[in-house]
């Protein structure tokens, strides 16, 4: 897996000062890094504890493999054929048609992702300081509240974590990007085994392991357990903002595109699979524990509460946030790459492409950061209910990225031409074993399940 790339195979200036992947284990790596997130480890247990344990979990594994996996190796086959970011990927392919706008659709969405995700990234490095120190207390819910109303010290740490991310794209995608990933990546699988480990023997793990990988079979007819593993399944791998696209563009075409897929959706899948590991035994230790509640509310409020009691709970408390805190960084790196390429690809020097950007999502982030705090109803969105984060959430989430992902597979599957693709990813002499299968899916089943995912989310608002 550790093949050498000379350089990326669109061997013109433009392409050289884009930059490559140095092998093809960095590039598996940073796109792994890439589709690996906070929801990996609070979003997947979350929907497990919602879809009633282990058929939900039946369910996702599905989903990855008939539906994410085939758009993941669509977004590949089209960086990778274009040598262009999700803009320029359009327009090299179909150019003079306004296809274009589904790769600018995908540049938005990584801008405006990031400027929410990074706040939440700030809060997970201040608690490796918190679980330290054990400045939490005896009430972690009322400390964590108390946390995220300090919008000063909140603007501070959004804008580290966006000056950690910038400072690794300055180096480039084989200096910074992939350098980074090989690192953070082997550490953040490191934790999470120890931390899994460690997890397994606290008191209540065994009916925690017996919630999380005991199906309910009753649960296969539920429509919104399916529609929320299939969700699940295709924010984690990061479709639809064109990151994938991006990163393919930097990929050699000696390089076997479909066999990095399948690495990277199933080391993502693994992290996923990993985190229920951790959750479910900590969670069932903790009497009144509710194995439906995620997000925040488990991971800031809940968690510390039992690190706090365990013997050398301070450590393993810091760990965890470690944990969360890399992957964080490593989806951070991919949504702030998707703008700066965009402008790289239309002259920019990378400097000045990734201060600009970095830049404009850190002025975005201060109404996400004031939504949490004292002046909320500054930020309040009339008509909605909601503060600016969880509209930021809801909108480029729920919306814009299955909609990018909906474009994507028509694009590619009907509009570029799914025999085309094949052609792509057969380069070089590579294989593809199954890709009449990969053009069936790719033209009927992935819109198809897209759709279902929109019309589901739509049904959801208004029902609400």
């Amino acid at each position: 897996m550790e093949t050498n790339l000379s350089q990326n195979d669109h061997s013109t200036d433009g392409a050289a000062a884009r930059g490559s992947w140095g092998s093809n284990f960095g590039f598996i790596m940073a796109a792994a890094g890439s589709a690996v997130g906070l929801g990996n480890i609070w979003g997947f247990p979350m929907q497990v504890g919602k879809g009633g344990g282990a058929v939900f979990v039946m369910l996702y594994l599905c989903c990855v493999v008939f539906i994410c996996l085939p758009i993941l190796v669509a977004e590949l086959a089209l960086g990778r054929s274009s040598g262009r970011d999700p803009i320029g990927a359009f327009q090299v392919t179909k150019p003079a048609t306004p296809w274009w706008l589904a790769g600018a659709l995908g540049v938005t969405a990584g801008v405006g992702i990031l400027s929410f995700y990074c706040v939440i990234a700030g809060w997970t490095l201040a608690y490796i300081w918190f679980s330290l120190s054990g400045c939490v207390g005896q009430a972690p819910g009322a400390f964590f509240g108390a946390f995220v109303a300090d919008g000063s010290k909140n603007v501070l740490l959004s804008f580290a974590v966006l000056t950690i991310t910038a400072g690794i794209l300055l180096g480039g995608v084989r200096e910074g990007i992939e350098k980074a990933s090989k690192v953070m990546m082997p550490a953040l699988f490191i934790l999470l085994v120890l931390l899994g480990a460690r997890a397994l023997f606290l008191p209540g793990a065994a009916s925690g392991l017996a919630y999380y990988l005991k199906p309910d079979l009753k649960e296969m007819a539920n429509i919104a357990v399916l529609n929320a593993a299939l969700g699940q399944a295709f924010f984690s791998l990061s479709l639809g903002m064109g990151a994938m696209i991006t990163y393919g563009s930097y990929l050699s075409k000696k390089t076997n595109a479909v066999k990095a897929a399948g690495w990277v959706a199933g080391l993502d899948t693994m992290v996923a699979l990993l985190a229920g590991f951790v959750v479910f035994p900590v969670g069932f230790s903790i009497a009144g524990f509710n194995p439906a509640e995620g997000g925040p509310g488990l991971i800031f409020s809940v968690l510390p509460n039992l690190f706090a009691s365990m013997p050398g709970g301070a450590l393993f408390g810091a760990a965890f946030f470690v944990l969360l805190t890399l992957a964080a960084l490593t989806s951070t790196i991919s949504l702030l790459e998707v703008p700066t390429a965009a402008m790289v690809d239309r002259g920019w020097c990378r400097r000045k492409s990734v201060l600009l950007v970095t830049l404009a999502v850190a002025a975005m982030a201060v109404p996400s950061v004031l939504s949490q705090g004292a002046v909320a109803w500054l930020t309040k969105v009339p008509g909605t209910g909601m503060d600016f984060l969880s509209l930021m959430a809801v909108v480029w989430n729920n919306w814009a990225l299955p909609i990018g992902g909906l474009l994507i597979s028509v694009f590619v599957g009907w509009v570029w031409g799914a025999d085309k693709a094949i052609a792509e990813l057969k380069a070089e002499g590579n294989s593809f074993p199954g890709a009449r299968v990969w053009a069936f899916l790719i033209r009927y089943v992935c819109p198809v399940a897209i759709l279902f995912v929109i019309v589901m989310t739509a049904r959801g608002m208004f029902a609400g």
